[in-house]
């Protein structure tokens, strides 16, 4: 059942925040249609279908292991569950940050038509994010039991930290949304971006591989800690740091209200500007 069409009143003057959470909620059926016509497009036409999910993060694993522990002679144990768990918590941030911007931009049409609220395109891109990265975790799970890792309970803090990446995830994917309707080159931008961010956090290769001189680049990247706090439980078989969670978590909260103020600042002009 649809839900009832809303009528813009412009001398309402409630919290903004507080009023694109309501009505995303009045709004969920569309939000969880969003996210299975993604999913349905993504593997309608695929020959590997949801199959491809679990081999894309494998195939890389395999490539960059090759690569780092062999030629670059990195020595860390289990270094293949290193480097997968980092893959799958990064490609969950870029591609929910980057489908956010997509989601926006060409489905800017829907609003000009009706209501909905602004913010759907986001958490729709989140929620298809989460179900790719549950399936990811299949083959990381499968890869640290083979090379005889031992796992321990400690993992069950693991949702905790896909919380806090999700939190940060979709508060960086309202600003890059802000950003979209006002900028047309901002999604090529950003995937240049992306590149130079994935290459600045610790994920293929270990922090202390970095010259101390140019550790401040990875301590001031809250990718490095939110990724921690999503690997360490299960590669080390031991929790996070206090700071590495203080830092995650002041992160993914500045980030996400950060991101919902100033999406909503301007979100009463984003239909006839895109």
């Amino acid at each position: 059942m649809n839900p009832t069409p809303e009528i813009y009143d412009s001398s309402r003057q409630g919290n903004p925040l507080v009023e694109e959470f309501i009505f995303l909620m009045k709004y969920r059926n569309l939000v969880s249609q969003f996210v299975s016509t993604s999913i349905k497009i993504r593997y309608k036409r695929s020959f590997l279908g949801v199959i491809w999910t679990l081999l894309n993060p494998l195939l890389m694993m395999v490539v960059l292991t090759l690569v780092f522990s062999a030629i670059f002679r990195f020595q860390i144990e289990y270094y293949a569950v290193y480097v997968l768990s980092g893959l799958i918590a990064w490609n969950f941030f870029s591609s929910t940050t980057n489908g956010s911007m997509q989601n926006m931009v060409l489905s800017g049409s829907l609003l000009n038509r009706i209501y909905v609220p602004k913010s759907v395109f986001a958490v729709s891109a989140l929620g298809t994010g989460l179900v790719n990265l549950g399936l990811s975790l299949i083959p990381l799970f499968l890869i640290s039991l083979v090379l005889g890792l031992w796992i321990s309970p400690v993992v069950l803090v693991m949702p905790f930290a896909i919380f806090l990446l999700g939190l940060f995830a979709l508060g960086v994917s309202l600003i890059l949304q802000t950003a979209a309707v006002y900028f047309a080159d901002m999604i090529p931008v950003y995937e240049v971006l992306l590149t130079i961010w994935f290459y600045a956090t610790p994920i293929i290769y270990p922090a202390e591989a970095i010259p101390e001189g140019w550790s401040w680049i990875y301590r001031m990247n809250p990718l490095y800690y939110l990724i921690t706090a999503f690997r360490e439980p299960l590669f080390s078989g031991t929790l996070p740091d206090p700071l590495t969670w203080a830092i995650a978590i002041l992160a993914a909260v500045f980030a996400f209200i950060l991101g919902g103020v100033v999406f909503t600042l301007k979100a009463h002009e984003y239909a006839y500007r895109i």
